[in-house]
Formats: structure tokens, sequence, C-alpha cells
């Protein structure tokens, strides 16, 4: 009887577990909303938080938009290799090569916000993009995931 009452909690909390709703495919609030829609978000969040004026306001749209194309796109592609079963686990090479191109990518992002943003607003858009990312690493491994 002992046996069966801690096998049931076990398969409960299995279950339990299994239906976790953050292991879903919707991750995220931004998730289901449109790349104008997060940009617009994003630009707004930043022209609180840097003072941008309208200028700055309409370029950084602009950056940031491009941005979270790219990144929808992504998303789209590695989901539909998944999908049709092609993802395959990439070799060192390949592992360098999408890393490289990452943070090539992230240095020329860096180079377009220096050119839009003033010295100060720029130094604290550093601090805050710091600050994301270290948070971003603690929420993965909170989760279980890489990080």
């Amino acid at each position: 009887m002992k046996q069966f009452v801690t096998l049931v909690l076990l398969a409960g909390t299995l279950m339990a577990h299994g239906q976790n709703p953050k292991h879903g495919k919707n991750r995220g609030p931004l998730q289901n909303m449109s790349a104008e829609q997060v940009a617009t978000l994003h630009t707004k969040k930043m022209t609180l938080a840097l003072d941008l004026s309208q200028i700055q306001q309409k370029e950084v749209m602009e950056i940031t938009l491009e941005e979270v194309m790219r990144r929808k796109a992504k998303r789209k592609e590695i989901e539909e290799q998944k999908e049709n079963g092609t993802r395959t686990k990439p070799s060192s090479d390949e592992r360098f090569e999408m890393l490289n191109e990452r943070l090539e990518h992230k240095i020329a992002h860096h180079q377009k916000m220096k050119e839009v943003l003033n010295e100060e607003q720029y130094k604290t858009w550093k601090q805050l993009e710091l600050r994301k990312a270290m948070h971003g690493k603690k929420k993965m491994q909170k989760e279980g995931r890489r990080g």
C-alpha cells in the first residue's frame, strides 16, 4: 500500500510538472505581437529611459523594427526545421560560425545605436543592456535552461 501511494504521488508530480505553461511555444507576452508592435513598445520604453528626441525615436524605431523582424524570421526558420525534423545539432565549426555571426551583428547594432544616441544616452543604454543580459541569464538558469 505504501508503494502504491508513493507511485501515485510521483505520477501526480510528474504530470503536474509536464503541464507547466512555461514549456509551451508561447513563452512570452511579445510572442503573439507583430514586429511593428514589439518595436513600438521597445522604442517607447527606450524613450522613457533615455529621454529620446523625436528624431532619435524614429531612428531607434527603424533599428528596432529591423532587429525584431530578423529575430522573428530566425525563430520561424528554427520552428520549421523542428517540425520537418531537419534540425540537427550543429558541428563545432557551424557553432563557431553562428556565434561569430551573432557577435558581428551585435557589434553592428551597437554602432548604429552609438550613431543615434549622444554620449550620456549611449552610456545609460549600455548599462541597461548589461543589466538585461544578466537578468536573462539568471532567468534561464532558474528555468533550468542554458546560461
